[in-house]
């Protein structure tokens, strides 16, 4: 079993995700984002090391702490409402903290991480399971947070690399787009959906049909689009 995974994003009409750039200022976006967050009623949220380290507040966990950490699943809550998932596959961020906005950070991580960065992991409070050795599976993750925390329906928040690697591998049933009106206009900056040099030449994604269910005007000039993808 898998929860069911939106992918919820805001965008400018050029399809660029990040809001600093845009002109004119991507205020509303914000706003926006946050309120149908809320509104499309998830049971947790996702988003990959990058964006996750925008988050922190720690400094570097000691190389020298810790040791004889089994490469067993660990959670320091399984009673929370929703749950902050980060995709940190070599174990480089430094949490500082439990929790983003009284959401319990659980982060997914590989094999590879030092006993010294589960140690400080432990000392903060987060939690923690293993989706690969070398490199995070994907379908494996949405198994472990369905099965271990019951997360049913999984909010996937970005960044580009981390929402199209999901869309790569066919496991998101739902895009949740808040389309801006605003541009970017450059060259190389991210998108919804991204990918890394080593992705190059990978077949096509495998979404057979992208339908859209929903579309609603929202203030400032932004419009809700909500698309159902079929993949297969």
């Amino acid at each position: 079993m898998k929860p069911h995974v939106i992918c919820h994003m805001a965008a400018s009409v050029d399809g660029k995700t990040l809001l600093s750039r845009w002109k004119p200022e991507g205020r509303v976006a914000a706003g926006l984002f946050e309120r149908l967050h809320d509104a499309l009623d998830g049971d947790s949220w996702l988003v990959g090391r990058v964006t996750g380290q925008e988050f922190a507040k720690g400094s570097a966990y000691s190389v020298s702490a810790g040791g004889g950490f089994h490469r067993h699943a660990w959670f320091a809550r399984r009673d929370a409402k929703a749950y902050g998932v980060v995709l940190d596959a070599k174990g480089k961020i430094a949490w500082g903290r439990a929790d983003i906005g009284g959401d319990p950070i659980v982060v997914v991580l590989t094999e590879q991480v030092a006993d010294a960065h589960l140690a400080g992991l432990h000392s903060d409070g987060v939690s923690y399971f293993f989706a690969g050795k070398t490199d995070i599976n994907l379908g494996l993750t949405l198994e472990i947070l369905n099965r271990e925390l019951g997360v049913k329906r999984l909010m996937l928040e970005g960044g580009g690399i981390s929402n199209g690697a999901f869309l790569r591998a066919g496991l998101v049933d739902e895009i949740s787009l808040i389309l801006c009106p605003a541009v970017d206009g450059s060259n190389g900056a991210h998108s919804i959906f991204d990918s890394l040099e080593r992705d190059t030449g990978q077949s096509a994604t495998p979404v057979r049909s992208v339908t859209l269910e929903s579309h609603q005007l929202l203030g400032g000039g932004a419009i809700w689009l909500r698309y159902k993808l079929q993949n297969g």
